[in-house]
Parts: structure tokens; C-alpha cells; sequence
């Protein structure tokens, strides 16, 4: 049913005041979307973002109105991507956490006949309900089959429908019979828009740290072909200056009439390695506690010594200084 003129105006309107409001979008395909799931879904963005849908003649002319009254504006880059069955989800928050909310809402649908199927269908192993009156059904479709307690049951999983596939009536009719509704359909994001750039959604998978970790990447790999190249770049410059140190303490070890002061550490280890053993040693605190009474001194072990050794005792009990004859 075509829109009325008040209907077109108020339309023409908010999609103008969109464009002006919003700097980002998500191009979204609404196909196998029914009314009450749209509504569903705009009720959990409430806040966050606004879903907008029209027909593309529509579209078009607003955004070739906004595009006359600001020439420049970045949305001119989206004049192309207004084709098919599309709609638009406009926000200004985290790109990341609305593309999850676009995707959290996704209902299950039945396969039906002539759809192209958008994922591996597979019919597992085991006990349908079905009555065995019904084999030559599963025989058709080349299902294994054995008749168990007055039920066929599936005796391997099969896989019935190949993804980017066709339905055909059987399969569909197998899969009411089984109660199995394979797909799910919502909201399916087709590109990015942000300031001007369209990318697609994988790109918001791209977080900080894949970031930081390519480009370590590529400055090592800018670094490793400056040095071969033997051309300095501000990469390269650090691990030169360290080579061409590594290079003069080589050539300084060596002589011993000549040295530098950043060198003399290198020639010291390399005359004496032990004076720089250090022992490790472990210090154990003991917990400060209020008001304890200072600790006793431990009485030091009495050495004991041997009578024999060392010259016997004097006539005090103490060792003998000169051990001589008695």
C-alpha cells in the first residue's frame, strides 16, 4: 500500500534529521523478517540506536536533498549501497555493541520450499515418533532407517541439506514431520558506515591488542630490512647505535693501551668473571609486634674442645699455649 502525502512528509523528515544527527549506520538485509520480530528488535536498541526502513526511491531522494543542502558531507559515499531489501541503523555509540545487538535477535523459521538454505542442515541419529508405516519416506531422501519399539529410528546422523542449497519439498516436509526448524533469520548486517568509510562488519572483530601486535610486527620487519639495506630510518636507529657499541667494546677488550669508560665494566668481567658471582642470600623479617618483650639471647654453644688436641689444658682447665712436658 502506497503511503500517503502526510505519511511521505513525516518520513522525508526523520530520515533528514538522521543524517544530520548520526555519524554512524549499519546497512542491514531484511529478508524472511516479519513485522512483530522488527518490532522486537527496535524495542531492545530503544536508546541506543534507531532502525529506519523504506523504499529506496524514498531513501534516495532525501539523501540526494540532505547531500544539496550540505555538498561535502561524508554521507554522499552511501548513495551507491541504497539497493535491495535494506534498511539502516543509525547510532552514535560503540559500533561493536550494537552489531551484537543486531545479531542477538535472530528467531528460528521452519525450511521452507524453494528457500536457499543458509547453513549445513544435518538430521541426527535417533528415535523419530514416526510410525513405521511411514519408511518409504526416509527411503526417498536415502536416510538409514531401522524399525525400534513401533517407531523408525534414524540409525546415523545424515546430512540433508547443504548450505547455498535449494529446499526441495521432501526435505522441507522431513523436517515439519521432525519438528526441526533449521534456520534463523534477523537483522543481516551487509556493510559499516562511519563518517564517510564503509567496511565490513568483520572489520569491528579488530580490537586494541591485534592492533598494537601488527604494527610491532611491522616495525620489526621495517627494522630488519633498514639494517640489511644498511639505510637508517628512525626503526632502525636504535639497534645501529647498538651495533656499532657492540663493535667498539669488541675492538677495545683486545687492547690494553687504549679504553673508553662505557667499555671498562665489559674488560673487567672479562679479566676476573668470579668478582662479579654475587651469592644470593635471603633476608627473613620477623613481624613487629606491640608491647613484646625484647627477645632473650640465645646462649652461645660452649665449643668443646679435646683434651689431646692442641697440647691438653693448663693447670686452669684452659688449653695449653705450649704443650710441653710434664
Amino acid at each position: 500500500m502506497p503511503l500517503s502525502k502526510a505519511k511521505k512528509a513525516e518520513y522525508y523528515e526523520r530520515l533528514t534529521n538522521l543524517f544530520g544527527t548520526y555519524s554512524k549506520m549499519f546497512i542491514v538485509n531484511v529478508d524472511n523478517v516479519g513485522s512483530q520480530q522488527m518490532n522486537a528488535t527496535r524495542k531492545s536498541m530503544r536508546g541506543v540506536a534507531e532502525i529506519v526502513m523504506g523504499k529506496n526511491t524514498l531513501i534516495k531522494k532525501v539523501l540526494a536533498d540532505f547531500l544539496e543542502a550540505n555538498p561535502g558531507n561524508y554521507y554522499g559515499s552511501l548513495s551507491e549501497h541504497v539497493k535491495k531489501n535494506i534498511g539502516f541503523v543509525f547510532t552514535n555509540g560503540d559500533l561493536a555493541k550494537v552489531r551484537d545487538l543486531i545479531l542477538a535477535n535472530k528467531v528460528p523459521a521452519p525450511a521452507r520450499v524453494g528457500a536457499f538454505s543458509p547453513v549445513d542442515v544435518t538430521i541426527p541419529a535417533g528415535p523419530t515418533g514416526i510410525d513405521p508405516g511411514q519408511t518409504s519416506f526416509f527411503q526417498v531422501l536415502q536416510i538409514p532407517t531401522k524399525i525400534v519399539k513401533g517407531s523408525i529410528e534414524i540409525t546415523s546422523a545424515v546430512n540433508l541439506i547443504k548450505k547455498g542449497d535449494k529446499v526441495g519439498g521432501s526435505e522441507a516436509a522431513l523436517l515439519q514431520k521432525l519438528n526441526i526448524r533449521p534456520f534463523s533469520y534477523g537483522l543481516q548486517i551487509g556493510k559499516v558506515f562511519d563518517q564517510g568509510a564503509i567496511f565490513d562488519v568483520d572489520v569491528l572483530d579488530i580490537d586494541e591488542s591485534i592492533l598494537a601486535k601488527n604494527f610491532q610486527f611491522a616495525v620489526s620487519q621495517l627494522a630488519a630490512l633498514s639494517l640489511e639495506l644498511g639505510y637508517p630510518t628512525q626503526v632502525s636507529l636504535s639497534h645501529s647505535i647498538g651495533n656499532a657499541f657492540k663493535a667498539l667494546v669488541a675492538v677495545t677488550v683486545n687492547l690494553e693501551n687504549y679504553s673508553f669508560p662505557k667499555a671498562e665494566p665489559f674488560k673487567a668481567f672479562l679479566a676476573d668473571p668470579s668478582a662479579f658471582a654475587v651469592a644470593e642470600t635471603t633476608t627473613v623479617v620477623a613481624p613487629v609486634v606491640a608491647d613484646a618483650p625484647a627477645p632473650v639471647a640465645a646462649k652461645k654453644e660452649e665449643e668443646v674442645v679435646d683434651a689431646l688436641d692442641g697440647g691438653g689444658l693448663n693447670m686452669f682447665g684452659g688449653p695449653s699455649e705450649g704443650g710441653g712436658d710434664y
